[in-house]
């Protein structure tokens, strides 16, 4: 047998036992699973591949699917971690027993709204929480009476059981539950609502802090204040909040170590890097 075949065998074994031995340590690892909000997805990921990448004995896995999702995922014993962008509701913790869910405040929002880049070049750069419900109710519906252009107002919202939804209709429609007619499109999460206002030039959403950074839509200033960090967090920003995870009675132990991990110096360095805004 020749030596370069011998070689090549040779390495195809030694990458056959490394490869059994990174899935047998996959398979050992305790498993932590963390699903919910699309406004704490993009940081939970980057969190758990760092905290991944630096330990083998736990494996984080995120997903999204919506605070609501999250929150129900987790009581009913379906998820260990719910992410949230809001806080849980009372009826919530009355379904899954009053007491038992654990609040981790993990960071800053605040929810932006945005509009196409056309419409923010024609010079609509700023919308009072008057202007923005009459837009949401259906009163307002072509940008002309914003000092904008003769166009039609794309708006698009949140879907039921978003967090970032129950947060905009409490602070600008007045309850969590108003009715909002001149919603043109519902988005299933934030990238959703990004891609819709980036792909339209008439549109206008609301979206996450992280999201809303971006140089292809235009952020407005809402009731004459920017939703900058600074803003966000001193809470001068209107549309501040708070981002959460919740486990349904105390965590896990692996649970906890991933949560230890979001909340020290290296878990909110990692936040600070995404877009987020640390504590």
């Amino acid at each position: 047998m020749a030596c370069g075949e011998k070689m090549s065998k040779l390495t195809i074994a030694l990458l056959v036992v490394l490869c059994i031995g990174s899935l047998a340590t996959a398979l050992a690892a305790e498993k932590v699973t963390a699903t919910g909000s699309t406004t704490v997805l993009p940081l939970a990921e980057a969190e758990a591949e760092a905290f991944n990448d630096q330990q083998t004995d736990i494996q984080v896995t995120v997903t999204g699917g919506g605070t609501g999702a999250g929150i129900t995922a987790a009581g009913e014993g379906r998820a260990d971690i719910a992410m949230a962008s809001r806080e849980v509701k009372d009826s919530e913790r009355t379904k899954y027993s009053k007491n038992n869910f654990q609040q981790f405040f993990i960071g800053y929002d605040g929810i932006v709204v945005a509009v196409s880049k056309p419409i923010y070049e024609a010079g609509v750069k700023a919308i009072t929480k008057d202007q923005l419900k009459k837009i949401y109710s259906g009163e307002i519906k072509n940008w002309k009476e914003l000092n904008g252009p003769d166009k039609d107002i794309y708006a698009i919202a949140r879907e039921d059981g978003s967090g970032t939804r129950d947060t905009f209709n409490e602070l600008v429609m007045g309850s969590t539950t108003a009715e909002t007619p001149g919603v043109a499109t519902v988005a299933a999460g934030n990238a959703e609502v990004k891609t819709a206002i980036v792909g339209s030039d008439k549109a206008i959403g609301y979206l996450g802090f992280s999201y809303a950074e971006s140089d292809d839509l235009g952020a407005l200033k809402y009731e004459g204040v920017n939703p900058d960090p600074k803003n966000i967090k001193t809470g001068s920003y209107p549309l501040a909040r708070h981002l959460y995870f919740y486990t349904f009675g105390q965590p896990t132990a692996s649970a906890q170590k991933f949560i230890d991990f979001v909340l020290g110096s290296d878990g909110q360095k990692i936040a600070d890097e995404n877009g987020f805004i640390p504590l």
